[in-house]
């Protein structure tokens, strides 16, 4: 993983404050599960132009920071791109399985 030094963003919680709720509360969203299982496939750090989402940037924004909000992903600044990273070994710590249960679980909309 890359060295996260960039100050740009600093609305991260510490894995201790990453809870249960807030985690379900922001899966419960199609375009953020979305976000979140092409991250888990991609395997690697992900601008956030080059997801495939169908909604308009201003509403990917707010999908992004629901995420970062929630401890799910973490974002920073590589030259002028937002890139997204999974934090798979902080939500492991503190809700083992929920994220691998998630990503298996099949993405039913009705």
């Amino acid at each position: 993983m890359p060295q996260i030094t960039d100050e740009r963003i600093t609305d991260h919680p510490d894995v201790a404050d990453v809870t249960l709720q807030g985690v379900l509360e922001a899966l419960v969203d199609p375009v953020r599960r979305s976000i979140v299982r092409q991250l888990a496939e991609a395997g690697q750090d992900i601008r956030c132009g080059t997801f495939d989402i169908s909604v308009t940037r201003s509403t990917g924004t707010h999908h992004f920071k629901v995420l970062r909000h929630a401890g799910i992903i973490r974002q920073y600044y590589e030259g002028t791109s937002r890139m997204n990273t999974l934090r798979r070994e902080d939500l492991e710590s503190v809700l083992p399985g929920l994220l691998d249960a998630i990503l298996a679980a099949p993405d039913v909309v009705h």
